[in-house]
């Protein structure tokens, strides 16, 4: 290791040299300087551990070369050297930021320890902000690490909403690709709407798991080709509250499950299970609605051919205030008709939410 540097600045030649013989004793290296003029072109080549200076000399005095040094490194420590008149000067040099000061004339060992004190002052700052950058390395590591924890958590979360949403396509074949779709449409809306990005994650999740409950829903029920019975009905009827009841237990999907619950609501209340009204109804929820719709119908069925994006658009606009939020429909009817042709193309791969995030 390098011998620790140190700057005496002194105007008087025989206090410099005998203070730089005593200190080169010690094993430190030393640079001269005159005053503290001298002394500030050391310091633009060279950042010594310590400056050793006198407090009156000419051209640049003590106290000027302390705020020199203070705007270009408040690491190095400063030692004033004073005579007894000039105490009251030292005084303020160390509340401007001077380690320490030793009044003339001094002691050697004195002098040794004053240097060793604040040699060891530069030490432990050294440490001290090597510690906190490596800290700071540690935290941004453990931070990326914890990052891509949770974004594998989050692709296997999507991964399992994928396979639901793939199980009940093969329950229910006459709407397949239906939540795929719905998700992107409802997103499209939510994206027009100005929703906070944080919670456009859990609003597509509860669009594609809206049908979840259906899962429960009997198969001669579910896909009876003609109109369900008032019993039969009630049974299908019971979906949104099956499929509330399945996520809710599921931590990450609770707030989630609240849209699959509310997804059958109407705006002016005389929709199900709860008949809640304006909103009440979760925002996804309402999103939802026009989503679904729009992709009811412009999608065949068996029993009729898909409707033009113009009529899905006219019967949007006629039940805005009734069926639907008028804010959420106003947002989706302010949107070009190449969104949704867009938005049905991308539908086709499979859910995945850093995809869905572009969208």
């Amino acid at each position: 290791m390098p011998p620790e540097h140190i700057l005496i600045v002194d105007d008087e030649e025989a206090i410099r040299e005998v203070v730089s013989t005593l200190l080169e004793s010690q094993g430190y290296r030393c640079t001269l300087a005159a005053n503290g003029l001298l002394a500030t072109q050391h310091l633009k080549s060279d950042s010594p551990d310590l400056v050793l200076s006198d407090m009156v000399m000419p051209e640049m005095d003590g106290l000027k070369l302390l705020e020199f040094i203070r705007a270009r490194d408040k690491d190095i420590p400063v030692i004033m050297v004073t005579a007894m008149h000039d105490l009251s000067t030292a005084l303020d040099a160390i509340r401007c930021g001077a380690y320490d000061y030793i009044l003339k004339p001094f002691e050697k060992d004195q002098l040794y320890m004053s240097v060793r004190r604040a040699l060891e002052h530069r030490r432990l700052l050294r440490e001290n902000r090597n510690y906190q950058r490596n800290l700071e390395k540690l935290v941004d590591e453990q931070t990326a690490q914890i990052r891509g924890a949770l974004q594998q958590l989050e692709s296997s979360y999507d991964d399992t909403l994928e396979a639901l949403g793939g199980a009940l396509d093969l329950k229910d074949a006459e709407t397949e690709g239906h939540c795929k779709r719905v998700t992107a449409f409802t997103l499209a809306i939510a994206k027009a709407l100005k929703v906070d990005v944080s919670q456009l994650p859990e609003i597509a999740r509860g669009a594609f798991l809206h049908d979840i409950g259906k899962m429960a829903i009997p198969d001669q029920i579910l896909r009876k080709p003609g109109p369900l019975t008032p019993e039969e009905q009630e049974i299908m009827r019971t979906h949104c509250a099956i499929g509330y009841d399945m996520l809710s237990r599921v931590p990450f999907l609770r707030d989630v499950a609240k849209i699959v619950l509310a997804h059958q609501e109407r705006y002016d209340g005389t929709g199900y299970p709860n008949g809640l009204k304006g909103e009440d109804i979760p925002l996804g929820a309402r999103i939802f609605a026009v989503a679904d719709t729009l992709d009811a119908m412009t999608s065949d069925r068996p029993y009729r051919s898909a409707l033009s994006l113009e009529q899905a658009k006219a019967e949007i606009a006629r039940c805005s205030g009734t069926q639907f939020d008028p804010k959420v429909a106003a947002a989706f009817l302010s949107l070009p008709d190449s969104t949704w042709q867009e938005r049905r193309a991308s539908a086709i791969g499979p859910f995945r939410l850093a995809y869905l995030k572009n969208l």
